[in-house]
């Protein structure tokens, strides 16, 4: 795969097969060795946004890996077998594993033109990625409900001290402020729990396979003594 506004240079086509033979491996992709003619705005958006789907996701997305890149068939094969339709591709690089190499690079200048890839556009793709990796976002009004809750308790424990210690010039006003900010966290409480079940939900209806097969060791037994194809690698099994 390789951008065709000529950033990725088509010399560096025959390295990339190069390692992908010697190295026995399925997917060997480029990394900026620098992001040289990008604003500090950019740089600093990107860096950001790679931390926060990474500690959000799990996934190990490599940062300043692009989608320049040499992928075996059995790689392919597994993309393929991916079947939801907002497919964010840099996450499901790195989802299928396997082994993947990074090659550093430095990327050209632009051919021609000019990118049509704005902030607007740059933000929506970050959101896809979150969204496409990772169910935090569901998980935020159980922790915002959680504190809100927590706090409000805390507020009418300070609230009585002081009513009874130095009065209430405004009668009820805590009261009724402490059960609207309860009440209020009790419901994004519940919200989250809803949340967490359409997480659930959310991560069925993609139906990605649950592992994916390197090698196939075809001679060896299962419980039965009846030989089985297994994966395996150095004689244990792996995926």
């Amino acid at each position: 795969m390789i951008d065709a506004d000529l950033q990725h240079p088509p010399e560096l086509i025959p390295r990339f097969i190069s390692r992908w033979q010697e190295e026995d491996t399925d997917v060997v992709y480029g990394q900026r060795a620098s992001r040289r003619g990008e604003s500090r705005v950019k740089r600093f958006t990107s860096r950001a946004f790679y931390r926060v789907i990474n500690s959000l996701s799990g996934e190990l997305i490599p940062v300043d890996a692009g989608d320049f890149r040499i992928l075996s068939r059995r790689a392919v094969d597994a993309l393929a077998g991916a079947r939801e339709r907002h497919r964010y591709m840099k996450g499901l690089f790195a989802w299928i594993g396997y082994r993947q190499t990074p090659m550093l690079y430095e990327p050209d200048v632009r051919y021609a033109g000019a990118s049509k890839w704005d902030y607007w556009k740059l933000w929506n793709l970050s959101i896809e990625g979150i969204t496409s990796f990772s169910i935090g976002p569901l998980k935020v009004a159980t922790y915002v409900g959680l504190t809100t809750a927590i706090l409000s308790i805390l507020y009418g424990f300070y609230m009585t001290i002081r009513t009874i210690i130095l009065g209430n010039p405004v009668p009820g006003f805590p009261s009724l402020l402490v059960a609207i900010l309860f009440l209020g966290g009790l419901q994004l409480i519940f919200l989250g729990i809803i949340g967490e079940y359409l997480g659930r939900t959310f991560n069925e209806v993609k139906q990605r396979p649950l592992y994916l097969v390197r090698q196939w060791d075809p001679s060896a037994p299962d419980r039965t003594g009846i030989a089985q194809p297994t994966a395996t690698e150095g004689g244990r099994p792996v995926c």
